[in-house]
């Protein structure tokens, strides 16, 4: 699954990841920052889970990473369909092999879902776990659990990737949307290398009181990676907040972290970047995207070093 544009593409370049202290490492053992988007959930939005989708976010907004958001429980999701989620998931992990950037495999719940994540992960694994793009996402957003309860899940989850798939990341969420960082900096999970923690910020929300949490993790050496992110209010709706958003990226940038925006939608609200005049097969103009699109391309084109 190769493209012959080899030498732009990020995997060539950094090749297998891996995690050093609180910093994502390269196969040259150099910090990396992975920036990208992630798809919305991929029962509501199956549209944009293909792989013309991932070439055009490659090309034109310069991402380095997508995150494929396998909805699990809602209607239609992958408890009702697993077969043809899986199906809408692989379209965009392929996608990413074949343009060359990395892709987080997103478990998209709420709630412990542990032997059906586990028939999942193992699937993924056998299936991925051979090339150096993958990146296990293992439980998005934890809603009520306590930290104990999502320890414990993520541990099973952990051993359960890890029995097929010795080396590439996985990220680990932390409870209430995954803003209690600091809940892991004082019992982080131990014994295994190469995890990272996700915290997810919408800035008109979440603002300097959860840079504090993170900086309190990162001085006890947590590794922090934020895989979902945006500029508006946590409903993700609601004006973009850009002067915190830039407050955000520049925080994120200073510190080595890797960032995704939710997300690749056409929802009415403000958080899906695109109206829904998008392409299902990306080509987007600027009239096809919202404040939020336009935003994130920019910023996307800007740590990237892109001339465009």
């Amino acid at each position: 699954m190769e493209n012959n544009s080899t030498m732009a593409q990020p995997v060539v370049i950094h090749g297998q990841l891996h995690v050093e202290g609180i910093q994502l490492k390269d196969k040259n053992n150099d910090a990396v920052v992975l920036r990208g988007m992630s798809f919305g959930w991929h029962n509501w939005w199956p549209r944009f889970y293909n792989a013309d989708v991932v070439k055009w976010l490659r090309e034109d907004w310069d991402c380095s990473v997508v995150r494929a958001a396998m909805g699990v429980e809602p209607e239609g999701a992958y408890l009702d369909k697993p077969e043809w989620s899986v199906e809408k998931i692989k379209a965009v992990i392929n996608g990413a092999l074949r343009e060359g950037i990395y892709v987080i495999i997103d478990w998209h719940c709420h709630n412990i879902r542990l032997e059906e994540a586990k028939k999942f992960f193992t699937e993924m694994a056998k299936a991925y776990g051979k090339y150096p793009n993958v990146i296990y996402e293992i439980f998005n957003e934890p809603e009520h659990q306590t930290w104990q309860e999502v320890k414990a899940c993520s541990l099973e989850l952990i051993k359960t990737i890890r029995a097929v798939d010795a080396n590439n990341v996985i990220l680990v969420g932390c409870p209430h949307w995954d803003q209690d960082i600091d809940l892991v900096a004082d019992d982080p999970i131990t014994g295994f290398s190469n995890i990272m923690y996700t915290m997810h910020f919408y800035a008109a929300t979440h603002r300097q009181p959860l840079r504090d949490k993170c900086d309190y993790a990162l001085g006890k050496k947590i590794p922090i990676f934020i895989s979902e992110s945006a500029g508006m209010e946590a409903t993700g709706d609601g004006p973009v907040d850009d002067a915190e958003w830039n407050r955000w990226i520049t925080w994120a940038e200073a510190n080595k972290i890797s960032w995704l925006t939710w997300s690749v939608a056409d929802k009415d609200e403000t958080c899906s970047v695109v109206f829904s005049s998008a392409n299902s097969n990306g080509h987007w103009e600027e009239k096809d995207l919202k404040e939020s699109g336009k935003k994130v391309k920019q910023l996307l084109r800007k740590y990237s070093g892109s001339n465009k």
